[in-house]
């Protein structure tokens, strides 16, 4: 790999997090995953064999561990204290990124990215008890990944990109983007439910309740600074939310 040839400490920071991919698979580390399939599932566009060569280099340059599972086969995968010192580091860098990055493309509105994302944004304490199975269906997607299942039992979250054999307690449908921008904050989720553009089926108690069960993105209360729609919409919701 090639570096710039300098020893400023923020040009040797650089040749190694800046590589593509790098910070976001350091960032599923510090969010908890562990197995090749976790961190996988949380960086759905990365390749296996590139994922494979990310989390080398990461060990290599000692800011991940590669564990022996206990009691199964394989490993399991790490922060050492030098990348649990980029958890700070990262978390004000995506603050930036809500704040200033480019607007979203459509194709940055990756369906298995969010549903990811949504999995760890459930606000369990308030569903529920037993199973409660949510399903979303969501247009503006390619046909193989429009729909999406979340399962939640006795505390823990299961996300399902094929059917989890469980009947749906609650549909969720929508056009992506505008979830998207439900989820990032730049929308109101629940005025845009009782308007209608983002539809939710199922028992009236469930209904009512599905706003309190999502978390929204971590990010959704740092407003857009950058100029655009995304930073129109936010601004335009805001007022919005003072009116009322």
């Amino acid at each position: 790999m090639k570096g710039y040839g300098q020893y400023c400490p923020l040009a040797l920071a650089a040749e190694l997090l800046c590589e593509r991919w790098t910070l976001l698979v350091m960032s599923r580390l510090l969010d908890g995953c562990r197995r090749f399939n976790e961190i996988h599932r949380g960086v759905p566009r990365i390749s296996a064999t590139l994922l494979t060569q990310r989390l080398a280099r990461l060990e290599q340059a000692g800011l991940a561990e590669r564990r022996p599972l206990a009691n199964a086969r394989g490993f399991e995968y790490l922060p050492t204290q030098a990348g649990s010192e980029l958890e700070p580091i990262i978390m004000d860098l995506a603050v930036w990124g809500q704040r200033w990055s480019r607007d979203m493309e459509h194709d940055d509105l990756d369906p298995a990215f969010l549903a990811w994302s949504m999995h760890t944004r459930l606000n369990v304490g308030a569903m529920p008890a037993g199973r409660t199975v949510l399903e979303f269906l969501f247009t503006g997607t390619p046909s193989e990944l429009r729909r999406f299942w979340l399962v939640h039992k006795d505390g823990k979250v299961d996300m399902c990109l094929k059917n989890p054999g469980y009947d749906p307690d609650v549909i969720l449908n929508a056009d992506i983007r505008r979830f998207v921008e439900a989820w990032r904050g730049f929308r109101d989720l629940r005025a845009e439910i009782r308007q209608g553009h983002i539809r939710v089926e199922g028992p009236k108690d469930l209904r009512r309740a599905l706003p309190d069960w999502l978390l929204l993105s971590a990010l959704a209360p740092f407003p857009r600074e950058c100029p655009g729609s995304e930073r129109s919409l936010n601004e335009a919701e805001t007022k919005t939310v003072a009116a009322e």
